[in-house]
């Protein structure tokens, strides 16, 4: 199973650099031509999101991203570094958004859409959180390269 792994200070200019390299591992690893747009758009969506958090919430620790090749399938995990509030972690992954009384900010409310828009870009969406901060993973089937005799 081949990994890559790709760390970047969160800054907005770095995130392009990840698409880039996204869409180069993507394509190796056999995900379909017609699909490498939506695999740029959800890893740019992803980390420009993280970037975001980590501004916000004065998080020094580099963005993460992990591209793995699997089997039949290709994944994304880009990881933010922002803890779940409290010891539960929310049932959606969202920050903020497990039973939390706390009003919604506008940070909040961005956050929310583009957890939409990866959602509505890649069908194979998990998202979590955890003590180590949250993470987007993204999943698209592989198709098995052609061997001409």
């Amino acid at each position: 199973m081949p990994t890559v792994e790709l760390r970047f200070s969160a800054q907005p200019e770095h995130v392009r650099t990840a698409r880039l390299v996204a869409a180069a591992v993507a394509r190796r690893a056999g995900v379909d031509e017609a699909v490498l747009d939506e695999v740029r758009l959800a890893v740019g969506e992803a980390c420009s999101r993280a970037v975001g958090l980590h501004r916000s919430h004065g998080i020094a620790a580099p963005v993460t991203v992990v591209l793995t090749e699997e089997e039949k399938a290709f994944s994304i995990e880009v990881g933010d570094g922002l803890p779940a509030p409290g010891t539960n972690a929310s049932a959606a992954g969202v920050p903020g958004g497990g039973g939390s009384d706390a009003p919604e900010t506008e940070a909040d409310s961005e956050d929310e859409m583009g957890l939409a828009v990866i959602s509505g870009l890649v069908d194979d969406v998990e998202v979590r959180t955890g003590a180590d901060g949250g993470v987007i993973r993204m999943t698209w089937p592989t198709t098995p390269a052609v061997v001409l005799p």
